[in-house]
């Protein structure tokens, strides 16, 4: 393991350290030495070094000027501080340079040889470690996908899952492989388990259904805002459990967790139906019922979720409350910024709605951009850009700015997205909707054995725009495409991110309650 390491050790003592240089020889590295921080700079300078242990009280140049001037000659180099003092501000301006450990006198060849494998070998250890630990808990997952018969054991199952596909994302490649393998077997179950109850939670004849979009205002903002709370809900369109995992240590040093929970959303996982649900607080079909001037058929070429606004409007007078909210939506960075110079006009509301929609237009993007595409290759790929985006745009402006006001954040999304593989063909007439992961119409022709069919909307919550209507839905990583030139489509949506049908990552969404640190 130690072979290929070469170290830098400078100390104005190192001839009283021999000991714990040899310790380390012994162990396979390769330890070069130096008295002093010019002899230390110059060498940095010459040669290659895997790290450098540096001593904070030299004479001449100090560890903390040395360690500045190394860091300017190569900014990646890992450098372990050694100091006889304990001294905050010394720790303070040790850290704020970036270093990879910090020290204190007297320590042990031993101390010295786990902080060289904390950060020489930290990533192939955690690697092998998440292999092992995996290749022990396969058989109990297994398990699991075929004892899951509620939500709750299919939300555990899909948490499990989630952590297990983030540990080894950089571990063994076929290790990875296996675990997809169990995700695609966990997916094709959730969907016989959906098909199989949802119009019980739908009918609201199942107590122990999960919460669903039409809930998610009365049981997650409600009883913060009836506490007195200022509330901003933060919806993040396309948001999935793995991204919030992605993003949660970037809010960290701003929030405490207060409750990390799943939801379920409805069918279609699309934003018409699912995000319509969430600020109405109605199923699709009494929307169209109640307000038909507010709901946008699928065949509308506008936008579908012009009326969000209202419709929370609404909820909150059939639930009899007078909550003062605003309600913004944010596409781009200038908008964003738009949003930021006028977040102090916000103080007098008691919620803030904000509609974050750069994973959507992610998720497009990768469609449509051969670009785009190599950059999010895979779920790994594409959680990276998730937190890239997220640590580099105002969006986590945007969450500081909250916590600087002492305000709770409700965060969640209106459904997930799926990377799919497999084309399955679907005929409709010229009126049917394009999306891949469900459709809508009449005259549709399919294998029923690879949807599943609401030939009724009604019964299910969601409008018909007239006598036989119906609507199929994709599962697991199915997608539909069209019999005409179904190669060329097959292979142009293979990999892509899309959302509206059934699987966990689809409709197993994070709801988190955010307290800002005091």
């Amino acid at each position: 393991m130690a072979n290929d390491y070469k170290i830098l050790w400078a100390d104005d003592e190192i001839d009283l350290l021999k000991p714990h240089i040899l310790f380390l020889k012994a162990k396979g590295y390769d330890v070069e030495t130096a008295n002093n921080g010019a002899d230390a700079l110059e060498a940095v300078e010459m040669r290659h070094f895997d790290m450098v242990i540096l001593d904070e009280n030299m004479p001449g140049l100090t560890g903390l000027e040395t360690l500045q001037r190394i860091k300017m000659i190569s900014p990646s180099l890992p450098v372990v501080m050694i100091t006889k003092s304990e001294e905050e501000n010394i720790m303070d301006m040790a850290v704020g340079s970036k270093i990879a450990d910090y020290l204190i006198k007297p320590v042990n060849p031993n101390q010295i040889l786990l902080s060289i494998k904390k950060i020489l070998h930290s990533s192939k250890l955690v690697s092998e470690g998440s292999t092992t630990t995996y290749r022990r808990n396969f058989a109990s997952i297994g398990d699991a996908i075929d004892r899951a018969s509620t939500i709750a054991d299919w939300m555990e199952l899909y948490r499990t899952l989630v952590h297990w596909e983030m540990q080894l994302e950089n571990a063994d490649t076929a290790m990875a492989q296996i675990l997809e393998q169990q995700k695609r077997e966990a997916d094709v179950a959730f969907g016989k388990f959906v098909k199989r109850n949802y119009s019980r939670w739908i009918g609201g004849d199942d107590a122990s259904g999960p919460l669903m979009s039409p809930r998610l205002v009365r049981e997650k903002l409600l009883p913060l805002l009836d506490g007195g709370e200022k509330v901003f809900l933060l919806i993040i369109d396309n948001f999935r459990l793995d991204q919030w995992r992605a993003i949660s240590p970037l809010l960290a040093e701003d929030f405490i967790v207060d409750d990390d929970s799943l939801y379920c959303s409805i069918l279609p996982t699309a934003t018409q139906y699912a995000r319509n649900a969430i600020f109405s607080g109605l199923m699709p079909s009494e929307i169209k019922r109640r307000y038909p001037d507010l709901w946008v058929e699928e065949e509308s070429e506008e936008s579908k979720n012009p009326n969000e606004a209202a419709l929370l409007q609404l909820q909150f007078e059939r639930l009899r409350r007078r909550y003062r909210f605003s309600y913004n939506k944010i596409n781009d960075s200038a908008s964003a910024e738009d949003f930021l110079r006028d977040f102090s006009s916000l103080g007098g509301n008691d919620l803030n709605v904000v509609v974050l929609n750069f994973i959507d237009m992610l998720s497009h993007a990768r469609t449509e951009s051969k670009m785009i595409r190599e950059l999010a290759a895979n779920n790994a790929a594409y959680r990276s850009l998730t937190e890239s985006w997220f640590r580099h745009s105002k969006a986590l402006d945007i969450f500081r700015a909250v916590a600087s006001k002492g305000c709770k954040v409700v965060l969640t999304s209106d459904h997930g997205t799926v990377r799919v593989a497999n084309p399955v063909k679907v005929t409709g007439d010229r009126n049917t909707n394009t999306n891949l992961r469900y459709k809508t119409g009449r005259n549709l022709k399919y294998d029923p054995s690879e949807v599943f069919r609401m030939a009724r909307p009604d019964e299910f919550g969601l409008s018909a725009s007239g006598i036989m209507t119906e609507y199929i839905f994709a599962a697991g990583d199915d997608f539909f495409v069209y019999p005409n030139n179904s190669n060329h489509y097959s292979r142009y949506y293979d990999g892509t991110f899309q959302h509206g049908g059934i699987s966990l990552e689809e409709m197993l969404v994070p709801v988190i309650t955010l307290d800002p640190r005091k």
